[in-house]
C-alpha cells in the first residue's frame, strides 16, 4: 500500500469511529431524556452529525470517484431534510401540547416578564431602555 492508501485509510476510519461515537450518544440521549422535545432534540443532532460522519468516512475510502459525488450529494440532502423535519414535529408538538408548561421552566419567566411590561404601562419597550 502507499502512503496516499494509509493516509485514506486513517481518515476514513477516523470519520467512521466518530459517527459511530455520535450514534452512541445520540442513543444516550434518546433513551435518558424524558420530555419528548429534548429527545427529539438529541435524536436529530445526531442522525445529522452521525450519518454525514460516516459518510464522509465512507467518502475518504471510496476515493475520487461517481460514487463519492452521490455520498456527498445524500449528506447534502440529509443536511437539509432533517433539521426541518425535526423542527416541524417539535412545532406540533408544542402547538398539541397541554402540559407544556410543566416541562419548560422558560414559560414562568415569560409570564413574570409580562406581567412586568403590563403594569409598567411599556408595551412597546422591552428592558425598559429609552
Amino acid at each position: 500500500m502507499e502512503i496516499t492508501d494509509w493516509i485514506r485509510l486513517i481518515i476514513g476510519s477516523t470519520f467512521l469511529i466518530c459517527g459511530l461515537v455520535i450514534f452512541f450518544t445520540e442513543l444516550f440521549g434518546v433513551f435518558h431524556f424524558h420530555y419528548v422535545l429534548n429527545r427529539m432534540h438529541a435524536a436529530a443532532m445526531g442522525d445529522t452529525l452521525g450519518i454525514s460522519s460516516c459518510l464522509l468516512g465512507l467518502m475518504f475510502f471510496s476515493g475520487f470517484n461517481f460514487t463519492t459525488l452521490k455520498l456527498a450529494l445524500i449528506v447534502l440532502f440529509l443536511w437539509c431534510t432533517s433539521p426541518v423535519s425535526s423542527h416541524v414535529l417539535a412545532r406540533l408538538e408544542v402547538a398539541t401540547n397541554d402540559n407544556l408548561d410543566a416541562h419548560c421552566l422558560i414559560y414562568d419567566d415569560l409570564q413574570d416578564l409580562e406581567a412586568e411590561l403590563a403594569a409598567s404601562g411599556n408595551n412597546d419597550q422591552i428592558g425598559g431602555e429609552a
